[in-house]
């Protein structure tokens, strides 16, 4: 028995006639943002590399949410996420949302330590 997958990506906003045409999209879509990623790594505007939120710069948190946004596409559409049920989708998705979530506020609190150390006290930095 044969499965449909859905045709339609961006929440319905695009509908493909097949999966071929769609697979094509979701690529293209795929590498629009990683060209924009590459783009913004490449020039660096300076407007994007002040401290916004957390001690993190501004082009930073960009590239967190791009590289989110990839992640979620690629699960979601090429590993058909889409066509299974809620609970499983929801298993998959929120217990590494919220174990990513926990280790980069323990990443950040440790960083801010280590940083605040160097920096008040006599050991150099020449590492």
């Amino acid at each position: 028995m044969a499965h449909e997958h859905k045709l339609s990506i961006f929440r319905g906003l695009l509908t493909f006639q097949n999966n071929v045409q769609k697979i094509w999209g979701v690529l293209i879509f795929l590498s629009i943002v990683t060209t924009v990623e590459v783009a913004l790594g490449i020039i660096k505007p300076s407007i994007l590399t002040d401290f916004y939120l957390f001690g993190i710069k501004r082009i930073n948190w960009i590239f967190i949410i791009l590289t989110i946004v990839k992640a979620y596409y690629i699960a979601w559409d090429f590993m058909h996420l889409r066509d299974e049920k809620a609970s499983l989708r929801r298993t998959v998705v929120w217990t590494p949302f919220f174990l990513v979530s926990y280790l980069v506020v323990l990443l950040l609190i440790e960083a801010t330590y280590i940083y605040e150390v160097f920096k008040n006290s006599f050991l150099a930095w020449n590492f």
